[in-house]
């Protein structure tokens, strides 16, 4: 819980249940948080942390456009709220709105008290964009804050993953999957960066469109297929359907053809 909520939840809760509706969203309980503040809401809690916990509650639910529309009246009253900016930013980012959520998470992490997630946010947000100067230096400054955090190492190993740089995506993604062993998403695309070494696939080219990339890998699984390289295959033709959704029905037959043939 950040200083300032806490500070809101002090002052305004009565009793105990907005404190305990804060507990139940940091423990992943959102089902305990909402009936809290239902019951907070109930012995006349209004304010600016019954709406901040409605927002959180919304994020929490994935309910990505509440959520940004929530902290969006929020930041009004508080502008330069780290915390708040970088949870509006990342909603928006969810939502897929791109430029509402890097006008927030540039706000968020020019502030001295932003943290780690303010960094990796706007490093998602840059990928998005394929900005990939800017999603270096926030990967940068993330990990000055966090340097084992392994959902900060995961995203800048997707970084490079979406860049075909395959070596230092599975340095990153292996070490963010041994900080984090049980998290199956972590781990899978570790093993992705780890068969795009293993096949040697293509390299992004400076200024390469996804599109182009992807036709790449989708040839150069063709081409690997053809010559009897079955692994190399389905990873190129992965990566093809990661890059692109222009590729996705041509990489994807390509991928069931090679997973179907014999060894």
């Amino acid at each position: 819980m950040s200083l300032a909520l806490a500070a809101l939840v002090a002052a305004a809760a009565p009793g105990s249940s907005i404190a305990e509706a804060m507990r139940a969203l940091d423990a992943g309980r959102p089902e305990q948080a909402r009936v809290m503040i239902t019951a907070a809401i109930g012995e006349g809690a209004t304010g600016p942390a019954v709406d901040r916990l409605l927002a959180d509650l919304a994020a929490t639910e994935q309910r990505w456009p509440e959520a940004t529309a929530r902290y969006q009246a929020l930041l009004v009253a508080a502008p330069d709220d780290a915390a708040l900016l970088r949870s509006a930013g990342i909603a928006a980012l969810q939502m897929g709105d791109l430029n509402r959520a890097q006008l927030w998470l540039d706000r968020a992490v020019r502030l001295p008290s932003a943290d780690w997630r303010a960094w990796s946010a706007r490093g998602v947000a840059a990928d998005r964009r394929r900005d990939w100067a800017t999603a270096d230096r926030a990967y940068a400054a993330g990990l000055t804050l966090a340097p084992d955090n392994p959902l900060l190492l995961n995203n800048l190993g997707w970084s490079l993953l979406l860049r075909g740089r395959w070596q230092e995506a599975a340095s990153s993604l292996t070490r963010a999957a041994r900080l984090s062993p049980a998290n199956r998403r972590i781990a899978d695309n570790a093993e992705l960066a780890r068969a795009g070494v293993a096949a040697d696939l293509p390299a992004r080219r400076d200024g390469e469109s996804d599109a182009a990339f992807a036709a790449r890998l989708n040839d150069a699984g063709v081409i690997a297929f053809a010559k009897g390289e079955k692994g190399r295959a389905i990873a190129a033709f992965a990566r093809a359907l990661e890059v692109s959704d222009a590729w996705f029905d041509r990489a994807a037959n390509n991928l069931a053809l090679a997973e179907g043939a014999g060894n």
